[in-house]
């Protein structure tokens, strides 16, 4: 975890990435150096280096709607996120989809009572209602393998899932980023320089 003085609130930054010598972990310590300095409490979740079991048990998902007991695996996670005003995901894009631990991290963290409630509003009818509404910034920092083309081709599911539907979960009036390096495999150093400046001076926009 790295702190700084905060002027701004706590931003959780999200890093799901396994090789620490990776261009995604130099985006990682670029995003939560860029937010300290522009006045964040920043809040850096590897989870990778804290080892986050992203299964969802049997037991966990017979849980799942047990507002007394859902949460009792993730406490710590919950409360950071709780905690947070900013929300940043540092992660590559992998088969057009996010890696499987963090898609882990959210079925097992933004659970019921802690990113949306759900009330019944009639016999079989249920109301849902967003939890995470005090987060009003929402960034992404990630990199794919495929091109620009091939990744319109393909829809974005990543680009979409993030701006659209994580979106409407913090709410939408959050101000949002969605900064991303297409081609990893045919990126230079400077190509791959020109984006982490790009990463610092949005970061520190933020």
């Amino acid at each position: 975890m790295s702190e700084s003085a905060s002027s701004k609130g706590t931003a959780l930054v999200i890093h799901a990435h396994p090789c620490r010598d990776s261009f995604n972990a130099a985006l990682y310590d670029t995003t939560v150096a860029a937010l300290g300095r522009s006045g964040w409490h920043v809040d850096g979740c590897d989870l990778y280096a804290e080892e986050f079991d992203p299964v969802l048990s049997e037991q966990d998902r017979q849980e799942y709607h047990d507002l007394e007991v859902n949460r009792s695996k993730v406490e710590p996670y919950v409360q950071r996120l709780q905690a947070a005003r900013a929300l940043v995901f540092v992660n590559p894009v992998w088969n057009y989809g996010p890696p499987a631990l963090l898609i882990g991290f959210l079925d097992r963290v933004f659970l019921p009572g802690v990113s949306f409630h759900l009330e019944e509003t009639s016999p079989g009818k249920v109301k849902l209602t967003r939890a995470l509404s005090h987060i009003d910034r929402l960034a992404v920092v990630t990199t794919y393998g495929g091109d620009r083309l091939r990744t319109f081709l393909s829809g974005d599911p990543p680009r979409k899932y993030m701006t659209r539907t994580m979106r409407a979960t913090v709410g939408l009036k959050a101000r949002s980023r969605y900064l991303a390096l297409h081609d990893m495999n045919n990126v230079d150093a400077n190509g791959r320089q020109a984006f982490l400046t790009k990463v610092q001076r949005e970061m520190e926009a933020m």
